[in-house]
């Protein structure tokens, strides 16, 4: 299993960083901004980074991207999207990778971006995920150009997975999410006691990620669309009873979109 370090970027930004202490090489998660990783890797001069991976095109993932292989010499992974610059190898849903000892699926969960695509390392005991903007902790991405039901349908994809997968996202977005999922779900006790706790977290200026699936399961509405209480809401909110699935997503993710 590789080592997770975050490293803050922007505003609310995470790039990730996966270290393979054993052969002390290391693989970017979506640097949008070169300084922090360079920064750590200056701090840590016996590690090498020779991988970046990134989720979609997005500037706040990819602008460091060229400045890094510059730096390094490393590679990059990443959609099949001429538009990013820097691209080594693109990849196809259901490509296979070996990054550190570890192998890793490539899933295509367009919605928030066409090319988006997630990596997820089916580890027997620990399992786990890199999410970028489609799934986050208590909720998921905007979408810029995919459907509502591409959407759903990715993440439902992604709810397939083993529910002790531990998702790595992109972006410190779990507070406004959780308050969001309460207006959802007003009586639902696992929302009240994941928001209190995260609250604690984020006035420590802590992180509060990874989070885990089984924990999206029972408190993240994006992931609850077939639940009758959020097809409720979702009709409340549309002032019309709505179907369970992909209408309730639509819903409620343009609720959230002006929450």
């Amino acid at each position: 299993m590789p080592t997770f370090i975050a490293l803050r970027a922007f505003q609310d930004n995470y790039i990730w960083l996966l270290l393979d202490e054993t052969n002390l090489q290391v693989a970017a998660v979506d640097p949008g901004d070169a300084k922090p990783v360079i920064t750590w890797l200056s701090r840590h001069p016996e590690y090498q980074l020779n991988t970046i991976l990134l989720t979609h095109h997005h500037r706040d993932h990819t602008g460091g991207v060229l400045t890094l292989k510059a730096a390094t010499g490393c590679k990059v992974w990443g959609p099949d999207n001429s538009a990013i610059q820097g691209i080594d190898r693109p990849l196809l849903d259901g490509y296979q990778l070996h990054l550190g000892g570890q192998q890793l699926e490539v899933l295509a969960v367009p919605g928030h971006t066409l090319d988006h695509i997630a990596y997820f390392c089916n580890h027997p005991t620990e399992p786990w995920l890199l999410s970028g903007d489609t799934l986050f902790a208590g909720g998921c991405g905007r979408l810029f150009e995919g459907s509502a039901e591409q959407m759903h349908a990715s993440l439902q994809r992604l709810a397939q997975l083993p529910d002790d997968t531990s998702i790595y996202c992109t972006h410190e977005y779990t507070l406004a999410n959780l308050r969001f999922a309460q207006a959802v779900e007003p009586d639902n006790a696992d929302i009240r006691v994941r928001l209190e706790v995260v609250e604690d977290l984020r006035s420590g200026g802590q992180i509060t990620l990874p989070t885990t699936l089984a924990l999206e399961k029972r408190t993240n509405p994006f992931l609850r669309c077939e639940h009758p209480a959020v097809v409720a809401a979702a009709s409340q909110q549309a002032g019309a009873p709505v179907t369970p699935g992909a209408e309730t997503f639509q819903v409620i993710r343009g609720w959230k979109d002006t929450f």
